[in-house]
This record gives structure tokens, sequence and C-alpha cells, in this order.
């Protein structure tokens, strides 16, 4: 990693909060071998130059939800627009514009049935601007969600790893589901994945007990996770690109799973639609991105297609707005 902005010590914080968001700082300070308060004062840093939050993030694959990839073609002159109204729901992430200004793309989450329907089938079409609706649903996760990309630097030990992970169970996808109630906490978890017991008692008006045994049921059942949001930027890879990819059907799985395991890539998932998978590279140039695609991508036995998409801004992450 070459960065301007985070060191050694700043990575490594960032990687154990990658795999628990909630420790707190006197608990990632012994395993890290600092005290408390240099761990406070570098979150507060990297959380103010670098946009980095821990958020709570519904995994619409073990709830069994769809999630769907869009890419909007539009006017230039209304991509920001767009991009900036479909940031304003909830049900949205991960919005860029793209191919010079004129294409939005998008990750949804529909929560309720009926929301992609009332999405892509009442509001995008009536809007003028738009020229173009491709929506690619997302079938398999090969890498993302709660695998982030941070780990991939590898800058803890599997001793200091095993240290700070909270030990819940595997979660069972299509087993889980979140209640009427449970909306309050998750809305706090959403705006502060680190918020206190008595934050989260306070903005669900339930017992603070009440509320551990909720969350702590909900992070083993895997329906929610927590995430680090940060921007790209700071470990000195600018450059992001969402890869259109063919592979052949038979090896789909293979090109995957083997993506997957790529530094680059931050997020690979089978999907419908003219290519069969997706992802994000994440590079330090240009240059670098094309060194990727001509070399550890482009001789992946298997591809047969790759469209390349890179990123002109970022309009949201997890959460709305981002740091500009």
């Amino acid at each position: 990693m070459e960065s301007d902005v985070i060191d050694a010590l700043d990575l490594r914080l960032l990687s154990a909060l990658e795999v628990d968001g909630r420790a707190s700082f006197s608990r990632i300070g012994a395993v890290l071998g600092v005290s408390d308060q240099t761990v406070a004062r570098r979150y507060r840093r990297l959380a103010a130059t670098g946009g980095v939050r821990v958020l709570a993030v519904r995994d619409a694959y073990v709830l069994g939800q769809d999630q769907w990839m869009l890419r909007v073609r539009c006017a230039p002159d209304s991509a920001l627009a767009l991009g900036e109204a479909l940031a304003k729901r909830p049900d949205t992430s991960w919005i860029g514009l793209a191919s010079g200004g004129t294409e939005v793309m998008c990750l949804t989450r529909p929560r309720r049935p009926g929301d992609h329907d009332d999405l892509l089938l009442g509001k995008l079409p009536r809007t003028p601007s738009v020229v173009e609706i491709r929506a690619h649903q997302l079938l398999h996760r090969f890498y993302g969600g709660v695998d982030g990309w941070i780990r991939k630097f590898g800058a803890l030990t599997d001793d200091e790893i095993a240290a700070l992970r909270p030990g819940l169970p595997a979660p069972q996808p299509g087993r889980t589901r979140l209640e009427a109630d449970d909306e309050p906490l998750l809305a706090a978890l959403e705006r502060d994945g680190r918020a206190t017991y008595p934050e989260l008692q306070r903005a669900t008006g339930r017992s603070e007990s009440s509320v551990k045994r909720r969350l702590a049921a909900l992070l083993a059942s895997g329906a929610i996770y927590l995430d680090v949001e940060y921007r790209p930027e700071i470990f000195g890879c600018p450059v992001a690109a969402v890869l259109w990819i063919t592979a052949a059907p038979a090896a789909l799985s293979a090109v995957g799973r083997a993506l997957a395991a790529h530094g680059p890539i931050a997020h690979v998932s089978a999907t419908a639609g003219p290519s069969n998978l997706v992802a994000t590279a994440l590079t330090r140039s240009t240059a670098d991105l094309y060194a990727y695609l001509s070399g550890p991508l482009g001789h992946l036995e298997g591809v047969q297609h790759v469209e390349t998409t890179p990123f002109l801004r970022r309009v949201k992450d997890l959460t709305y707005p981002v740091s500009r």
C-alpha cells in the first residue's frame, strides 16, 4: 500500500474495525499493542479526513432479498441530479457517474415487495432525461458484503483477527427475518454502527438489555453486518471501475472465485444479463487498472469478454451524502 493519508497503524485499525466494527477502543488497542487513547485519536482523524464510518448493513443474501445493479443512461446534464435523487432512497447504495457523465450506476436493495417495480416500472421510466435502463439481478456473491476489501492488505495476523472476532456462528441464508420493531434499531445503526447501547436505548425506547440481546441475535444470524465506509483514496487507490465480465457458463464459478482472490477486486457477483459477472476494481492509477485488465484478469481461463466502466464521480456509498 502506498498512501500519503494513512500509515501502517491506521491500516491495522481499519482492518480491526472490519473484523468487529463495534469492538471497543481498549480492546482494539490491546490487540494492536497501543493505548485506547491512540486508537480513539486515530479513529477520529480517519473519520474527519478519510470519510471513515462504521455502519450496519442489511445482508440481502442472508435475508433472501433480491438485489439489482442498475445502469441508467441519461442526458449528460441530468446525470448528477438523477444520481442524487436515487441516493436519497433508502434502498440504494454504491451510486456513481460513469461513461463520460452519461450513465448512472446504482445498486438497489428493495426492502418491501413492490419497491423494485415502483422504481423500474414507475419512477425511472417517467424521468424525461432517462434514455435507457438496464437492470441486472445479482444471483450469487463471490466477494464483498461481510468480506471487506481492507482485509486484502493482510495488515493483521491470524491470531489478531481471532482475538478481535466476536465469535458469532455462521449465518444461515433465508432463515432470518427482520421484525417491524427492529426498524428503529436498524435506523440508528445504519447512521452509526458504533452507537452506544444507551444511545440505541434512547433511539428504540427499549431497555438496554433488550437492545443488546436483539443486536447480538441480528449479528449472529447474519441478517445484518457491520461495514466500514471509507474513501478509497486514503489507501492510495483513487481509480474505481466496474467490470462487466462474460465468462463461459462452465467457467462461471471458477472465474468468480478467482476474481474474489485478486487484490484490486472489492466486490464480485454473478449477475443476470448480457454479462454474467460484475466486479468492482480499485487501483492506484489508470495504468494499474490496465495492468490488471491485461494481466491477472486477461489471463483467466474462461473469460470471454470484459467491458470496463470507470467511475467519474461517487454520489453515494453505503449512505448519503458522501463527503466530497
